[in-house]
């Protein structure tokens, strides 16, 4: 089990104070004799590890060369470098700014390339190609339809357009020899005012690959309760969704996407620190919301290298996602935007493995957590779990350890 830096020192009996109580902590040494305990995870079997992914823009994965080609396509004019190695360089550049709201300017581009039904489709196929290259097994991927109207699709068509190309892009996956499933999930944007009807598009298509909905945007001026009847119906009518909250906004974004609007997940969630507290002598306390989050098994989608970008963590090497892991909260590992972060779900593994010390047991606890939170039914979540994720990585800690002996 890996700790965060600021508790792998602490080696022996240490106390988490959780509210009124106060339970025991016993943070061990990392003298073990398994391999698979302890990191860094050699980046070849983090590629070959089965992965799951919850939170991924469609609009923030493209391929550099496919946002050239569909520019020249289209006639978009307004790109910032004219070939795919610069242009790519130029998104991650762009991205590190500390601020939520200049890394969401970088979509301007994304977006303007992807107003056709050809453009979208081809963006999908390749975003499942992509992923399942990258040894994804499970993976949400959400996008706001409202976003690629500017040249006259209506919202059907785009979608429809999307669930195609993912259809596609599974199917030369399964010719490859390999195997990935992909959940739709509709976003709203909150800046606009028509969540209610993305809302019904999420039911109307949940069968036919929609698997659930999401806001999404600046949460600053935008809280989720200004959702708060899209939220209603989709509870009504028993789906699922996920809010954007505590990623650029504190605890009342958390607070109000979880007890007003009845949330399953949140996504980022990284400012629920903001309720908890870490004293000199490595006591913590849980305030009475993050107490509630950990309690409920409420899955936070927690996005590293976004969150560095953004400035919701200062570093990998201080993301909190090292105490709430060693906490026990339901944290998940996503990419967000792999374009804008020149990320994948192995670079976020790796990143993290060398930071914390985690090994395999650790990354495949975080991708049952992952698959445990996906919106897909009991049997076939536990499916992937037991055919896929656990013999997958007990193949890889079998390799580990030949090499150990070796």
């Amino acid at each position: 089990m890996g700790y965060p830096l600021c508790l792998r020192l602490k080696v022996g009996h240490s106390r988490v104070v959780v509210g009124a109580y106060i339970c025991s902590m016993t943070v061990t040494s990392s003298a073990s004799t398994d391999p698979a305990t302890f990191g860094p995870i050699p980046l070849d079997l983090i590629i070959a590890a089965p992965k799951v992914l919850l939170h991924d823009h469609l609009d923030g994965g493209l391929r550099p060369q496919t946002v050239l080609d569909l520019a020249a396509e289209s006639g978009y004019a307004d790109l910032p470098a004219s070939d795919a190695d610069a242009l790519g360089r130029w998104f991650s550049e762009a991205a590190y700014s500390g601020s939520l709201e200049r890394y969401l300017e970088t979509f301007k581009h994304t977006v303007g390339v992807t107003q056709s039904v050809s453009a979208l489709a081809r963006v999908a196929r390749e975003c499942a190609e992509d992923l399942a290259a990258d040894g994804v097994v499970y993976a949400e991927v959400r996008f706001a339809p409202e976003l690629h109207v500017e040249k006259g699709l209506h919202e059907r068509e785009i979608i429809e357009a999307v669930l195609s190309g993912f259809a596609q892009g599974v199917a030369a996956v399964a010719a490859g020899g390999r195997t990935i499933r992909i959940g739709v999930l509709l976003t709203a944007m909150r800046t606009a005012a028509n969540a209610r009807s993305i809302a019904e598009l999420a039911i109307e298509y949940r069968d036919l690959g929609v698997v659930g909905f999401d806001i999404a945007g600046a949460e600053a001026g935008f809280p989720p309760t200004r959702h708060l009847d899209a939220f209603e119906y989709l509870r009504r009518e028993n789906a699922h969704f996920t809010i954007h909250a505590g990623e650029a906004f504190g605890l009342p974004s958390i607070w109000e996407a979880i007890q007003w609007c009845g949330a399953d997940r949140l996504g980022h969630g990284v400012r629920i620190m903001d309720d908890i507290t870490v004293a000199p002598d490595g006591n913590v306390t849980l305030g009475k919301l993050a107490a509630y989050v950990r309690d409920r098994r409420i899955p936070l989608e927690l996005c590293p290298t976004s969150n560095v970008q953004t400035g919701a963590a200062s570093s990998i090497g201080e993301h909190p996602i090292g105490l709430l892991r060693t906490l026990g909260f339901r944290v998940t590992v996503n990419t967000d935007n792999r374009l804008m972060s020149g990320t994948s779900m192995s670079r976020e593994m790796d990143v993290l493995s060398q930071a914390f010390g985690w090994g395999l047991k650790d990354m495949e606890w975080l991708t049952i957590n992952a698959m445990k939170s996906a919106f897909l039914g009991f049997d076939e979540r536990l499916e992937i779990i037991n055919t896929q994720i656990k013999p997958g990585y007990a193949q890889l800690r079998e390799d580990l350890e030949n090499r150990h002996l070796g």
